[in-house]
């Protein structure tokens, strides 16, 4: 039995997302099958291009918590469908999976995850003793979706959404032990509100996945096609998170099979060998701190050398002000409730093709007066 990256996509909005996720797994050179389950709620168009970014697509049935009083808590009322979620756990042509939201992107090859064993993930950051559910590792099983799906009729979620139910389920992770709980670099956030600026310096080299936090997504930024800069809807922030929000946008824009195995020597978009060179450069000046002739305050503090990348890449703009050539608005999603049978699904098999992806740019879904960061 193989082992896989799975992800999930229920509207047109998250699988902007998948597809970048796809495309970062793919330059990572992993060795790993990507597979994508999505829902009927999803354009044909949609579809093909996730053909594209993953090697496998699997139709599934969506589930819905239709938990409105606890959703409205996190005043995030879509995530209800992240319940479907659930659904991984029937995968059990794989013997062990890691499950990545859609909106992550791998920076750097994670394959070592699968060492790893079911439940591993990280600390969610507004409550380090659970755990974020946007990565971890699992082991499919019939059994365990069972069980999964009773104890979510029995006792539900405390958030409404699937790292409620999940942290309840496997309500020992916080007290397992280290093996299971997975270090930061591998669920980084990418937000100011949960970053740390002095630890992202002596540590933001190492960031494996970013995951990016709240109800504003980088498709939700405009992207200038003029002069290849995002435009974003807030100022302000980490310059890091700038800059891997234009990472998203260059992968997303990138085209063919440039972006894919940078150990082949295709290290993909100009953004991505930034970063990737960024990373070289502080770990030699690192090892000429520890020889004792650091210098703490210019070149060699790692936020300036992302400013500098920050500067070359990022623009921020007032929504009203920026200028896009086509908008897409998501589909609304459609639910259905909770049900203890077995989930039927449809394998279909992605050619992976080098077609040229569509380049327009997104329209901005919110604005910065709606702005609230929030779990997801």
């Amino acid at each position: 039995m193989t082992e896989a990256f799975v992800s999930l996509a229920t509207t047109d909005d998250y699988a902007r997302g998948a597809n970048v996720l796809g495309k970062s797994l793919k330059r990572s050179g992993t060795t790993r099958k990507s597979v994508i389950m999505i829902t009927k709620n999803l354009s044909s168009h949609t579809k093909e291009e996730l053909a594209k970014n993953w090697d496998e697509m699997i139709d599934i049935t969506e589930l819905n918590s239709h938990d409105k009083e606890r959703l409205a808590v996190l005043e995030r009322p879509e995530l209800g469908c992240t319940f479907t979620k659930l659904r991984a756990w029937t995968l059990t042509q794989f013997k062990k999976c890691v499950f990545l939201d859609a909106d992550t992107m791998v920076l750097q090859n994670v394959d070592d995850l699968f060492d790893r064993e079911e439940l591993s993930a990280a600390p969610d950051v507004g409550w380090p003793d659970c755990f974020n559910s946007g990565v971890f590792v699992f082991k499919p099983s019939q059994d365990t979706y069972v069980k999964l799906l009773e104890f979510a009729k029995k006792v539900g979620s405390f958030d409404g959404g699937d790292q409620g139910l999940l942290n309840d389920f496997f309500g020992d992770w916080a007290t397992k032990g280290s093996s299971h709980r997975l270090p930061f670099v591998y669920n980084m956030v990418a937000n100011i509100t949960y970053s740390y600026t002095p630890a992202f310096m002596r540590y933001g080299q190492n960031v494996k996945i970013v995951h990016f936090l709240g109800a504003v997504k980088p498709w939700h930024h405009y992207f200038d096609d003029s002069t290849g800069k995002v435009k974003k809807l807030t100022s302000g922030g980490l310059a890091a998170s700038d800059v891997f929000a234009k990472m998203w946008w260059d992968m997303f824009k990138a085209t063919g099979d440039s972006y894919k195995d940078s150990q082949s020597g295709q290290t993909g978009p100009a953004s991505w060998q930034n970063w990737d060179q960024a990373r070289v450069v502080y770990t030699d000046r690192r090892e000429r701190w520890e020889k004792g002739t650091p210098d703490y305050t210019g070149e060699d503090r790692f936020d300036n050398i992302l400013s500098h990348m920050k500067s070359m890449m990022i623009t921020t703009t007032d929504t009203t002000a920026a200028t896009t050539t086509s908008t897409t608005t998501p589909p609304a999603t459609t639910t259905t409730g909770i049900s203890t049978t077995s989930a039927t699904t449809t394998t279909t098999s992605a050619t992976t093709t080098t077609t040229s992806a569509t380049t327009t740019t997104i329209s901005a879904t919110t604005t910065t007066s709606a702005v609230k960061e929030t779990k997801e």
